[in-house]
């Protein structure tokens, strides 16, 4: 009776397309993370140089974002995407022709950050077909397309072995091509979108402490994913590859745990927006805060066995992508009206922090200390502390607009 009642709510061909666009635009995003091993290969990179390199794409979507949020809200979700995908089109064209210096790589990488803003599109597009109830589920449909990031990993190293890692970029035009043509035919605009507003009344919520809140949550939980699953084949190889250890694992084998690694967040991501509509997604976020900061301190103790190390990895990533789909049942509560902006917003701060953790946190420390280890322990502190931060401000939503006579489990 319940996938029934969900089925009626909403519109389930824009959610289809909102799946999609973000998916593939996901797999074209972290095209650079996932063929890292070859591209830093060409270039003879330093550990920090390898970091910026996965990570610059990711800044180029953190800035994206909000531009894309607000043309969403005034000019509708639908033309916002169709215009996001042809822009997308460059950086894969320069990708596949190009790139042969890494000033290059650098600009392209910024470029396909137009892919990664496609988070404050499709997610605006599926959140205003449904209701309060089953925004958790919606927006964890829609966010599911981070899976594209598997489908990255787990075809990049393959396709970049057999043919060169240029041809990864152009063959990555095709899948895009076909979901611009299914998004033009299936995707529709809902009809209760509010009307476009003042350039300065969208920037208003930059006012509101809870933007910053929301920001600083989702810098975590989708930073850490994002973060992670650009720097995996890196950190994977580094760690088990048989550039280090005689026997280890191949490249194409690590694009292997890294698709496990992140298939494991995901699809979990919905499953996180579900369960947050039943039990309310502060109350699960508190859990996923500290079952991540406990697995970073895990990784940090660099088990001998890789299957261990994935396992760790996996979990932190399965609580990472549920954190997401958790934080977007909350959001929309709270800025109905602005979905969009507070969308492109959120999500910049998330894309902000997957370009830190690499950048700042794990690629500095690798080089100065010789070891990952230090980074992870560096990262179980922050969650750590994030998650008594987290508890103490939601604790103050629930005495403000987070009320249980709303009929929302928060």
């Amino acid at each position: 009776m319940e996938a029934k009642g969900f089925r009626k709510a909403g519109h389930a061909p824009s959610l289809l397309s909102a799946f999609l666009y973000f998916d593939v635009s996901f797999m074209i995003w972290v095209l650079c993370g996932a063929l890292s091993l070859y591209i830093t290969k060409d270039f003879g990179l330093s550990d920090t140089q390898k970091a910026a390199m996965v990570a610059i794409p990711i800044l180029g979507g953190s800035i994206f974002r909000i531009p894309m949020g607000i043309l969403a809200d005034r000019i509708g979700s639908k033309k916002a995407g169709l215009l996001g995908m042809f822009l997308t089109i460059i950086p894969l064209l320069w990708g596949w022709l190009g790139g042969t210096s890494l000033l290059q790589m650098h600009m392209i990488g910024f470029l396909l950050g137009f892919a990664g803003a496609s988070f404050a599109v499709s997610l605006s597009l599926a959140s205003r077909w449904y209701p309060p109830q089953y925004q958790g589920l919606a927006m964890g449909i829609a966010g599911a397309g981070n899976s594209g990031t598997a489908l990255a990993t787990f075809f990049g190293p393959q396709i970049a072995q057999a043919y060169g890692w240029h041809s990864v970029f152009g063959i990555a035009l095709i899948p895009l091509v076909l979901v611009m043509i299914v998004f033009a035919l299936l995707a529709k605009d809902a009809p209760n979108a509010p009307a476009p507003k003042p350039l300065k009344s969208y920037l208003s919520v930059f006012k509101h402490a809870d933007t910053w809140w929301f920001s600083m949550f989702y810098a975590i939980t989708f930073g850490g994913f994002v973060g992670f699953a650009n720097y995996a084949s890196i950190f994977f190889y580094d760690v088990y590859g048989d550039g280090v250890h005689s026997g280890g694992l191949t490249k194409v084998q690590v694009g292997y745990l890294v698709t496990i690694t992140v298939i494991a967040g995901s699809f979990f991501r919905p499953l996180g927006g579900w369960i947050a509509d039943r039990i309310g997604g502060m109350r699960l976020l508190l859990v996923l805060y500290a079952v991540v900061s406990v697995c970073a301190f895990a990784i940090a103790s660099m088990p001998s066995s890789f299957l261990v190390m994935l396992l760790y990895t996996s979990v932190m990533m399965a609580c990472l992508g549920m954190g997401n789909g958790s934080v977007f049942q909350i959001i929309p509560q709270r800025f109905s009206s602005e979905i969009g902006v507070i969308t492109g917003i959120v999500g910049a701060a998330g894309g902000l922090g997957g370009y830190l953790l690499p950048t700042y946190v794990l690629g500095p420390l690798k080089q100065s200390t010789g070891s990952q280890v230090t980074g992870f322990l560096v990262v179980g502190s922050i969650v750590l502390l994030t998650t008594l931060i987290f508890y103490a401000v939601t604790r103050s939503w629930k005495k403000s607009w987070a009320k249980a006579e709303s009929g929302v489990n928060f």
